[in-house]
């Protein structure tokens, strides 16, 4: 087994610990051992050229995501913004710490660290390919359930956010998902049909 295979182990093996489980096809798996999976075959569909530090920081985006819990955090969005942070930085960490137990470079860890921790997204051509892949993501696997808990209002400020986020060519991707007739028609209130 090559040292891509191992860190990509390691990582499966870090996130199948989430004591968090989601039922997918009527299974239930490890939320964020879920996630990282998802991830990485949106990447194979979006950019299958991907190089190797990008496909390790899409495995590895959540990893350990369990360990810092947002209710240790004040319940308001300072609070919500410093645990999102304080995530990247451990995420960026524990990835790190695990690529140099397989002998990757200090430049190609450096690389997948900058990518988990977003940085320069709309300038980096990778980051923001990373970031086009969290927004498909969610949208594909997570949107339904989304707007099954909130009123429009907060659906439709989440909704330009992540569009915002993405490249032209991530929301032609996100157009193509299959989505429900119902979420098709938030999405096209909250996107295209509005005056502001």
């Amino acid at each position: 087994m090559n040292r891509f295979d191992k860190a990509i182990q390691l990582i499966d093996q870090i996130n199948s610990e989430d004591p968090t489980k989601e039922s997918w096809k009527g299974k239930d798996f490890p939320k964020e051992l879920l996630y990282s999976h998802r991830m990485t075959k949106k990447l194979g569909e979006f950019a299958p050229d991907a190089a190797e530090h990008l496909k390790i920081a899409a495995r590895a985006q959540h990893i350990g995501r369990w360990k810092i819990q947002r209710s240790e955090y004040p319940m308001d969005r300072t609070g919500y913004l410093t645990w999102r942070e304080d995530l990247k930085k451990m995420h960026a960490e524990m990835a790190g710490k695990l690529l140099e137990e397989f002998g990757y470079e200090e430049a190609f860890i450096s690389k997948v660290k900058f990518l988990i921790r977003k940085k320069q997204l709309k300038t980096d051509f990778e980051t923001q390919i990373l970031e086009d892949v969290v927004c498909l993501v969610f949208l594909e696997y997570y949107f339904e359930e989304f707007v099954a808990k909130h009123e429009f209002e907060k659906i439709k400020d989440i909704l330009k956010k992540t569009w915002a986020k993405m490249s032209e060519k991530g929301q032609k991707a996100a157009l193509q998902l299959n989505f429900s007739s119902q979420s098709l028609r938030i999405i096209q209130e909250a996107l295209f049909d509005s005056n502001d």
